[in-house]
């Protein structure tokens, strides 16, 4: 069933998406709180699906001002993580539409293999890098995989490697966290707005 998506904010405004694994070190997870909440401050709308780790950093991050759109396997997805949102739009996708089944089963290398939940995992991966339209690409994405990977090759991506296909294939650019050059274009970018904010 196709829903209006009008009034969503990334189909007027900048978006990126900022996933990654659970398995994300403390201090990326860190830097990911820290960049989302700037880019919030700068108009960014975050895009992001809510699992615990790299997401929830984003989202955490992004909650103080701003917009954020949450794309989620099922409604109940990580619920005692979602909080009443300070934020001045919080839109939220509770499962993938069928359109985002059919991408993922194009990206996904086994995905006759996968369980239900599994594939609305990755089905919701869409959403994140697409928007709810599919049709709404993402400006970036970052990210943290501990293979460090670009386009979601490799036997280290974990589910994040569905959203780098994905973003690869659509010529999306990806910041992974885990190069070093990635995070320290971050550190430096959150250093240098720090300073050029006025004191209070």
């Amino acid at each position: 069933m196709a829903f209006d998506t009008s009034s969503w904010p990334s189909q007027t405004r900048p978006a990126y998406a900022g996933i990654g694994s659970r398995e994300t070190p403390p201090n990326v997870l860190d830097l990911m709180v820290r960049v989302a909440s700037q880019l919030s401050t700068q108009g960014w709308v975050l895009r992001t699906g809510m699992a615990g780790g790299a997401d929830q950093a984003f989202y955490r991050g992004a909650t103080a001002c701003g917009a954020l759109e949450l794309y989620l396997p099922w409604p109940s997805f990580e619920a005692d993580a979602r909080s009443p949102s300070h934020a001045a739009e919080q839109f939220v996708l509770g499962q993938p539409t069928p359109a985002a089944y059919e991408l993922a089963a194009r990206f996904h290398p086994a995905w006759s293999r996968l369980a239900q939940s599994v594939r609305r995992l990755h089905a919701r991966n869409c959403h994140q890098v697409l928007g709810p339209d599919l049709a709404s690409p993402a400006r970036f994405v970052l990210c943290w995989t501990p293979d460090g990977s670009l386009d979601g090759r490799g036997r280290r991506v974990g589910g994040t490697g569905q959203a780098l296909r994905i973003a690869h294939h659509h010529g999306i650019q990806v910041f992974n966290l885990a190069r070093p050059e990635h995070a320290e274009r971050l550190s430096r970018h959150c250093a240098s707005e720090a300073r050029c904010r006025p004191a209070e």
